[in-house]
């Protein structure tokens, strides 16, 4: 990162959405750092990105714009590993792009069609184009399905197990994955990095004498994350709505977790999880100074929050413990604790 610009208006400009000051301002500052990319935390339209671009490349090289989904969008590309995560980011990607081709485009009056003199006017280009669009969708949905039918047998199998069903959820870069390798022993993609987790991992976790559960980990959620994407992963996210608990794992050490905690939430109430059991996992206490293990309880002994840290195993026993516990509440199978 080489700068960052910010401004506040009453409402965004129609052409250009910062406004001809901030434009200069952006000018100035690609040409100060020789910067080719200009990223901004907000969704704008196509016509915004062209007349931008346009702006910020004048009397210099060419400067690409980025708006906040196209950024996200890119990242998930890039982190996409399995057949089901691309098709997914494709799918994405695909219905966000329908949305730029009004207006976004410079050969929208070439046509086809016309077979004589007097022939119609034919197909225009941006119709071409949204149908292939459509054309690619249809056969990218279609793929996902038979994914999805292969997912749903894998979950009606646990289903039928019987065992509590524990999700993983949390904002991206919190720990999610790091904690479910301590509790699994599992090799889950780790990294300091932002959606490095696109692909759901599901394991069996024994908590004890006749006691189990099979526990998710899932893609990490962000503040006003494109509900392309939301649509596109509901496969994945079926893991996290069809849970009996969810573990929501935050970054204790992030002063912003609050605000992490609330778009976490968010996301779960728009894909309907927001009844679901939670336990708040916050992670990373090793980062802070003096921080302890603790579990904190309501009155009436339900378990509200766990401090742990995923990276030094501390607290994570208690989280096990939390674990069983509420498998045992849940499966009237599952033997009690020893006396």
């Amino acid at each position: 990162m080489c700068e960052v610009v910010t401004g506040r208006r009453d409402r965004p400009d129609a052409a250009t959405f910062a406004g001809s000051g901030k434009v200069e301002e952006l000018q100035r500052a690609c040409r100060l750092h020789d910067a080719r990319t200009v990223v901004f935390d907000h969704d704008l339209t196509a016509a915004q990105i062209r007349n931008l671009e346009r702006a910020l490349s004048e009397g210099g090289p060419e400067v690409r714009v980025y708006d906040r989904t196209d950024l996200i969008l890119e990242i998930f590309a890039q982190r996409a590993r399995s057949h089901e995560g691309k098709l997914q980011v494709e799918l994405a990607r695909l219905e966000h792009l329908s949305t730029r081709l009004v207006r976004g485009w410079t050969h929208l009056e070439r046509q086809r069609g016309g077979l004589s003199k007097t022939g119609g006017p034919g197909e225009k280009q941006i119709e071409l184009d949204r149908r292939m669009i459509g054309e690619r969708v249809k056969k990218v949905k279609e793929r996902l399905k038979k994914v999805a039918r292969v997912r749903a047998t894998q979950r009606a199998a646990r289903d039928r197990s019987g065992m509590l069903r524990v999700s993983i959820v949390g904002y991206t870069n919190a720990g999610k994955s790091t904690l479910f390798n301590r509790l699994t022993r599992a090799d889950a993609f780790v990294a300091d990095q932002l959606f490095a987790t696109l692909d759901p991992t599901t394991r069996r976790l024994h908590l004890g004498e006749g006691v189990n559960c099979s526990i998710s980990d899932t893609v990490g959620f962000v503040r006003d994350l494109p509900h392309g994407l939301v649509a596109a992963f509901r496969s994945t996210l079926e893991e996290t709505v069809q849970a009996d608990l969810l573990l929501h794992v935050v970054d204790a050490s992030n002063p912003r977790h609050d605000e992490q905690v609330d778009a976490v939430n968010v996301v779960l109430a728009g894909i309907g999880a927001a009844d679901i059991s939670q336990i708040v996992i916050w992670n990373k206490i090793d980062r802070i100074p003096g921080a302890q293990p603790e579990v904190v309880r309501d009155p009436c002994g339900k378990i509200l929050n766990i401090k742990a840290s995923a990276v030094s195993g501390a607290g994570l026993e208690a989280v096990r413990e939390a674990l069983a516990e509420v498998a045992r509440e849940t499966d009237p199978h599952a033997l009690a604790p020893a006396a």
